[in-house]
């Protein structure tokens, strides 16, 4: 890469000024439907996850990338908030898959649609930082 300008200096500093409204934002929007910001993610993570019995435990810490007992009391902390179940897996009893509650699934829904309005007033200048303000093509 040719050596860096100052736009795209500047570029970088709005996108994580941005990043971090962004994520400040979306701490206010979990308290406002009772949940702390971890518990919003692991709830994405569930609910985004690409097979309908829920995702293993391992599988939700790797997608918060967190460790597997920080994801244990993360859990059980959203099970408590009654968003979350724990089932056993019905092919390897070993493993323990994680499913939403009726709460959980209308928690999530609320926030993603919060969350997705948002993204969507961000994107031109996400396109700005990424294509430069002339570059309209898609990646």
């Amino acid at each position: 890469m040719p050596g860096l300008t100052h736009d795209d200096y500047a570029n970088l500093l709005r996108f994580r000024t941005a990043l971090r409204r962004f994520d400040s934002w979306s701490r206010e929007q979990a308290g406002r439907v009772g949940l702390t910001h971890a518990q919003h993610q692991l709830l994405l993570a569930v609910k985004g996850h690409d097979d309908p019995r829920g995702p293993t435990m391992r599988e939700a810490a790797a997608y918060l990338d967190v460790r597997h007992h920080s994801l244990v009391g993360l859990a059980d902390r959203a099970e408590t908030a009654g968003v979350l179940q724990r089932v056993r897996d019905d092919d390897d009893g070993r493993a323990v898959r994680l499913r939403l509650t009726d709460a959980g699934e209308e928690r999530i829904t609320q926030l993603s649609e919060l969350h997705l309005a948002e993204l969507s007033r961000l994107e031109p200048m996400l396109r700005h930082v990424v294509g430069g303000p002339a570059d309209d093509s898609p990646r």
